[in-house]
């Protein structure tokens, strides 16, 4: 029984934090993935068009993240012999099924958005920042 439950597929646990699921987790849930993965749901994507579509990445942010995305099998790039020189980058099986829950969350964003801004202007008001001199001073 031993023999067989070593041979089978480990079972992962993101709220442990030796397991490497976490990392994914990271990975994933992170704000320039959630946003690369939106603008490549609809097809492959050269660099440029995947940082016009997503508006603020830095150059070298969106380099980790596609890398990161290609490492985990998620995104491929694909390399193109012409010129000028021509690369793509599209997801992967596994990365389309991340379109459903990105979606979804973009889609609670965007209806949760008035009354988070609303949240926080009265929590604001209920606590206000402590000035500064009172917190070194203490």
């Amino acid at each position: 029984m031993d023999a067989v439950k070593s041979m089978a597929k480990p079972e992962f646990d993101p709220f442990n934090q030796q397991c490497p699921s976490r990392k994914m987790l990271d990975q994933v849930g992170g704000r320039w993935t959630v946003l690369v993965v939106g603008a490549l749901a609809e097809g492959p994507l050269r660099h440029s068009r995947v940082a016009e579509r997503v508006d603020g990445i830095s150059q070298k942010m969106l380099a980790q993240t596609l890398r990161g995305l290609e490492r985990d099998g998620l995104v491929t790039r694909t390399a193109y012999p012409e010129m000028p020189p021509r690369v793509e980058y599209e997801l992967t099986d596994a990365g389309r099924s991340l379109i459903a829950p990105v979606k979804a969350l973009e889609e609670w964003v965007k209806g949760h958005m008035h009354g988070v801004l609303a949240a926080r202007e009265t929590y604001d008001q209920a606590h206000p920042p402590v000035d500064r001199l009172e917190r070194t001073s203490s």
